[in-house]
């Protein structure tokens, strides 16, 4: 609000000096400058809705770094189908297959690795599918991490 008070201020100003002083061209000159204020003010906003639009990997947020929390687990083999996106610009979504060593589904890690990625990395939502080590992984045909 403060800003938009300051270029408001910036037109009456403007306004004034052209009435008292028949400057003409001080209008296209404070013109350029305020629309590059706003420019410059938004454009932060813009980046981040085209990176929203095309489900880009939000700041912040290292893909590498989360591919390789997820390899390091004990528990797991592998770690490939791994997508992360933007829900607004504060939320962020993940979805992964893990590949098991032992087979066995553990709850216990599914809620270790949901607090490490909203805690560590701020992925409050993921969706893991887990897998079998040895049985035919989706990943056979086309991974893409």
């Amino acid at each position: 609000m403060a800003a938009d008070a300051l270029i408001s201020a910036g037109v009456v100003v403007a306004g004034v000096v052209i009435s008292f002083t028949g400057w003409f061209w001080l209008d296209p000159l404070v013109s350029l400058v305020l629309a590059a204020v706003i420019v410059r003010g938004t454009w932060d906003l813009l980046r981040e809705s085209i990176n929203l639009s095309l489900d880009a990997v939000p700041e912040g947020i290292d893909l590498a770094a989360v591919a390789a929390y997820l390899r390091t687990l004990p528990q797991v083999s592998d770690a490939h189908h791994l997508h992360i996106w933007g829900l607004s610009t504060t939320e962020a979504a993940l979805t992964v297959h893990l590949v098991l060593t032992d087979g066995s589904q553990n709850d216990a890690l599914l809620h270790e690795i949901n607090d490490t990625l909203r805690n560590r990395f701020k992925i409050g939502h993921a969706t893991i599918q887990f897998e079998s080590h040895g049985t035919q992984s989706c990943a056979a045909v086309g991974d893409d991490t």
